[in-house]
């Protein structure tokens, strides 16, 4: 008898790393499709939309309201942490990603079906405008349900690896979109890419939101969501007015303790196209590469800082990270502006590596500060805090720098003064590797 319990139990084990498996594996492609979406915008607005969109500006302006449009989607992504966490705490996590999904992949394809400034006037900007914010309001709510379907099937000495396969879709999915582009501008002329070929990255995305979809689709519903809705006389009415009645504080340090992610990435992947194609004299082409470099690498990194996190805590991992942002800002720069193809692809892997240390634990610290009945309004309202807080300022302030200074490395004062924040807030904010997350409490 007492065999037949091991086997089982052993049994049940592997049955339940399987499960867990298989939903990190399906959160990894839906968030791979998400930030695919979501940064072949970033990558249009650093090559064609400025021209496509806002023909009637200079050059300069025209980039600075390509990067605004594209900053807009991430003031509509607190909107949709906030809307999308309330029903996920409610209802459940696997229903809002679905809906995420489709949301995101319908915008993406109107997109690259919009007329031009030139056919349609105003109302080309103001519809790319809309169909940008629809983009923000589904990733906000969408990243928040991946991490927690990964985080709350892990087993509890791994939550650090599987949450960091989560953040695996942020490099996959720029990994994906620079390479449409690189495809696109290796096959059109340039005149052939302003007039139509930008669209065909936006087009192609509902080939990915399908696979997502139906990935999705076949995977259930965390223990700890199951768990917390036996308790119905805890059951929480509006989850984002409890969290921010009772955890506000824990929402804003987490928010600023992520924004130097943002700021990094987005320093690489925006203003690093724009600047080394503009500034610097390097191809499309070239930049394109050492993009696709560095994101594969990454691949690799973040699942490497996650598994360390589950070794040495969240929050030592994670201030590495902070720190070699920081003290990487101005090589960088010194690199990139020599013009060497090497030199710029050491710079950006060097960068990209101090990012996968902040960034692989990142998700799995988030979702570990908050109560099982409120985790997913309070993972996505601090991570989405980030992304307006760093990413949604960086391609502009970066731009507005650059022409003010003439110098590149101007930007990595930004860089140093949003590591410096982060690490503060970080610092102030509790090590949470060996909470239980089971509980409904409330941080």
């Amino acid at each position: 008898m007492e065999d037949i319990a091991k086997r089982s139990t052993i049994s049940l084990g592997k049955s339940r790393m399987l499960s867990s498996r298989k939903v990190a594996i399906a959160s990894v492609i839906g968030t791979t499709v998400e930030w695919y979406d979501l940064y072949i915008f970033a990558t249009a607005s650093a090559l064609v939309l400025n021209k496509v969109f806002f023909p009637n500006f200079v050059p300069l302006i025209g980039t600075l309201l390509a990067f605004g449009t594209f900053a807009s989607a991430y003031v509509a992504r607190m909107l949709g942490a906030a809307l999308f966490g309330h029903f996920g705490d409610r209802i459940g996590r696997k229903s809002m990603l679905l809906f995420s999904l489709m949301l995101m992949g319908a915008a993406t394809f109107a997109i690259g079906l919009l007329p031009d400034y030139n056919a349609i006037g105003i109302w080309a900007p103001i519809l790319l405008l809309i169909l940008r914010v629809t983009q923000g309001l589904a990733l906000g709510g969408e990243w928040g349900g991946a991490v927690l379907m990964a985080v709350e099937h892990a087993p509890q000495d791994k939550r650090g690896l599987y949450g960091s396969w989560v953040q695996i879709g942020v490099p996959a999915g720029t990994l994906l979109a620079n390479l449409a582009f690189l495809v696109v501008t290796y096959s059109v002329s340039p005149e052939a890419l302003t007039s139509w070929g930008w669209r065909i990255p936006f087009l192609a995305s509902i080939l990915l939101v399908v696979v997502g979809f139906y990935i999705r689709l076949n995977i259930s519903e965390t223990p700890a969501f199951t768990a917390a809705q036996k308790e119905a006389a805890t059951e929480v009415k509006i989850p984002f007015i409890d969290l921010m009645r009772r955890s506000w504080k824990t929402v804003v340090l987490g928010g600023v303790a992520t924004m130097s992610t943002g700021s990094s990435f987005n320093l690489i992947i925006a203003f690093g196209l724009s600047y080394g194609t503009k500034s610097l004299s390097f191809s499309q082409n070239a930049i394109l590469s050492i993009i696709l470099i560095s994101c594969f690498a990454c691949l690799f990194l973040l699942p490497f800082f996650g598994w360390l996190s589950d070794k040495f805590g969240r929050r030592p991992v994670i201030l590495v990270g902070i720190l070699a942002e920081a003290v990487i800002a101005f090589p960088f720069f010194w690199l990139m502006d020599t013009g060497s193809y090497w030199g710029a692809l050491i710079a950006y892997l060097l960068m990209m590596s101090a990012f996968a240390a902040n960034y692989g634990p990142i998700a799995t610290f988030l979702s570990e500060l908050f109560g099982t009945k409120v985790r997913y309004s309070g993972l996505s309202v601090s991570y989405m805090l980030a992304g307006l807080l760093g990413s949604a300022t960086t391609p502009v302030v970066t731009t507005w720098l650059l022409s003010l200074t003439g110098r590149g490395s101007s930007v990595a004062w930004f860089m140093i003064v949003t590591a410096a924040l982060s690490g503060v807030a970080l610092v102030l904010l509790a090590e949470t590797v060996k909470r239980n997350i089971i509980s409904n409490g409330d941080v």
